[in-house]
C-alpha cells in the first residue's frame, strides 16, 4: 500500500483523491495534495457520461426517444437553405458522437464566446460529413442540454438535482458562469473550483463544466453497478445502463456506448487531466479517480488495471 501511494505521489503528482467501492462498499479513500473528501474538482469530460445519465432518466419518464430528432426540440430553430443532413440526426447520434458537423478541429472560442451556445453548436452541426461516423465533439455536446432543458421544461442542474444528486445524497452544485478566456483558464486551473458552468442562457454544460467530489463520482460508478438502484429504489431503467454501456460506435481500435467509454468488459467515464469513474463489473468494483488539470496526463486505465485492480481485488 506504502509503494502504491508514494507511485502515485511521484508519477501521478496531479491526482487529488481516489476512492474504491467493492461489493456496495467504500473500501478505500485517500486524497493527496492537501485535497480532502469534501474538495469537488473539475472532471472535464466525465460531465458527458452524467448527462447521458440524464438522457437516460429523461427517455425513462417519457420526455423524449433515443430516435428522435434533434431538430424536434428547437422548432424555433431555422435551418439553411441546401442544409439536409442536419434534420436526419437523432439523439443517438450525438450521444454515440455519430453526428457529422461543419468544422475540422472544434472552434471552442467561437461557441463559448457567443451569447447562445447550443444555437452556436446547432449551427455547427451537419454539413457534408456523413452521420454514422465517429466524430468526437465536446462542443456538439452542449445541444444534448439545450434538449434537456426544452424536454423536460426544468435546467439541467434542477433536473439533476431533484433525479440523481439528491437521491444519491450528492450535493448539488451550483452555476457558474465564464465571461472570458481568463475566467475559463481559472476554472481549468484553479487548485479550488465549485459549481456547474451555465452559458449565458442559463443552460449548464454538458461536455464539460461540471464539478464533483471524488466519493460523488465513486456512488455515481455504484449506481451503475447496482443496475440503477439505489438504496432499494430504481431511479435509472438497468436498460439505459446497458444501452449505454454497450458498443454504439467504433472510433479507431476503442469502443464507444453513449457517453461512455468501453473498455473490453468494463467502462469508463474518462475526462482530461485523468479524471475517472471506472466500472469492472466481474469484480463488482468502482473506481473513481479526481484530477487537477494536466496537459497529457498519464493513462489511467493503464493505472488502474497494473497497479489498482490487482492491490484491491
Amino acid at each position: 500500500m506504502n509503494n502504491f501511494e508514494d507511485l502515485i505521489e511521484k508519477e501521478y503528482s496531479n491526482i487529488a483523491g481516489i476512492a474504491i467501492r467493492k461489493d456496495n462498499h467504500l473500501i478505500y479513500e485517500k486524497y493527496f495534495d492537501g485535497y480532502t473528501q469534501d474538495d469537488a474538482l473539475h472532471i472535464a469530460s466525465v460531465t458527458k457520461s452524467i448527462i447521458s445519465i440524464l438522457i437516460g432518466m429523461a427517455i425513462d419518464k417519457g420526455y423524449m426517444k433515443i430516435e428522435q430528432h434533434v431538430l424536434d426540440f428547437f422548432p424555433n430553430y431555422t435551418v439553411k437553405r441546401g442544409e439536409k443532413t442536419i434534420q436526419n440526426i437523432t439523439i443517438a447520434n450525438l450521444l454515440s458522437m455519430t453526428a457529422p458537423y461543419k468544422y475540422k478541429s472544434e472552434p471552442y472560442t467561437k461557441v463559448y464566446s457567443s451569447d447562445d451556445w447550443v444555437k452556436a453548436a446547432l449551427d455547427l452541426l451537419g454539413g457534408k460529413g456523413s452521420i454514422g461516423v465517429f466524430n468526437y465533439s465536446t462542443v456538439g455536446t452542449h445541444i444534448l442540454s439545450g434538449v434537456l432543458t426544452t424536454a423536460t421544461g426544468q435546467s439541467v442542474l434542477d433536473f439533476a438535482t431533484e433525479n440523481l444528486f439528491k437521491p444519491l445524497a450528492i450535493k448539488a452544485p451550483t452555476n457558474t458562469t465564464i465571461q472570458n478566456k481568463e475566467d475559463y483558464f481559472a476554472f481549468l486551473k484553479d487548485k479550488y473550483v465549485t459549481g456547474w458552468i451555465v452559458d449565458p442562457k442559463e443552460v449548464n454544460t454538458a461536455g464539460w463544466g461540471l464539478t464533483l467530489t471524488t466519493r460523488d463520482m465513486a456512488k455515481i460508478g455504484q449506481l451503475y453497478l447496482n443496475g440503477g438502484v439505489w438504496n432499494g429504489r430504481q431511479i435509472l431503467s438497468s436498460q439505459w445502463i446497458e444501452d449505454s454501456t454497450k458498443v454504439q460506435s467504433r472510433p479507431g481500435k476503442l469502443t464507444y456506448g453513449y457517453l461512455w467509454w468501453i473498455l473490453d468488459d468494463c467502462y469508463a467515464a474518462l475526462g482530461d487531466g485523468g479524471n475517472v469513474i471506472f466500472i469492472n463489473p466481474q469484480k463488482k468494483m468502482v473506481i473513481s479517480i479526481a484530477s487537477r488539470f494536466m496537459p497529457r496526463a498519464k493513462d489511467r486505465v493503464e493505472l488502474i488495471r497494473k497497479h489498482i485492480i490487482p492491490l484491491f481485488e
